[in-house]
């Protein structure tokens, strides 16, 4: 059992997402930080132990249960901290539309890094494929944000946390310049004091 609950992360991956909607949500919570490569924490302990899965992040709450995969943290802490208005209430369309936007941003984005990250002798013609499919990914994210300050309107909420991820990853791993509504979005979000407090926490500023 634990007094708080406990993020595992890794500086500059997906873990930032529920980093920053934690903190968004005013949790109290306490980060541990992973080597993914020699699967310790920064304690030296033994992360696969904790989640067999192997990855971050992974959410361990005070009752001892265990949560993983991003776009569920996400949902988690949206429902956990209603107050914090980080996701439209359960019970109607917007809602299912709201959890559609971040399995997309799940299975077209993050999962579309894989060739520029985790996948070994990736020819330069997949590269290629996998480029231009994110790109189509992305000018899709532009026309859903139109001219709004936020995914779901003018209020900040999980969608955004976890776009703000896949977008500074996309430009950085890409080398490209995001639209312009996107990179005005991106360096909005990057003025929130929730996720500036997030990448200082993790060094990645």
């Amino acid at each position: 059992m634990t007094k708080t609950m406990k993020l595992f992360y890794t500086p500059g991956v997906c873990s930032l997402a529920p980093h920053i909607a934690l903190r968004e949500a005013g949790a109290e919570f306490e980060l541990v930080r992973v080597d993914l490569r020699t699967k310790k924490t920064a304690d030296g302990g033994d992360f696969g132990s904790v989640n067999p899965k192997g990855y971050v992040p992974a959410l361990l709450l005070p009752d001892g249960n265990l949560l993983t995969e991003t776009a569920v943290l996400l949902q988690y802490i949206a429902d956990r901290w209603p107050e914090a208005r980080l996701a439209p209430e359960r019970g109607d369309l917007v809602r299912v539309r709201f959890d559609e936007r971040l399995q997309f941003i799940a299975t077209e984005l993050h999962k579309g890094f894989a060739p520029f990250t985790l996948m070994p002798n990736v020819s330069e013609e997949s590269k290629r494929w996998a480029a231009q499919r994110l790109g189509e990914r992305v000018g899709l994210l532009a026309e859903a944000l139109g001219e709004r300050a936020f995914f779901n309107g003018e209020a900040f909420t999980v969608v955004d946390a976890y776009a703000y991820f896949a977008l500074r990853t996309y430009r950085y791993l890409l080398r490209v310049e995001l639209p312009e509504a996107l990179g005005a979005y991106v360096e909005r979000i990057s003025a929130r004091p929730a996720v500036r407090a997030a990448l200082a926490a993790e060094g990645t500023q």
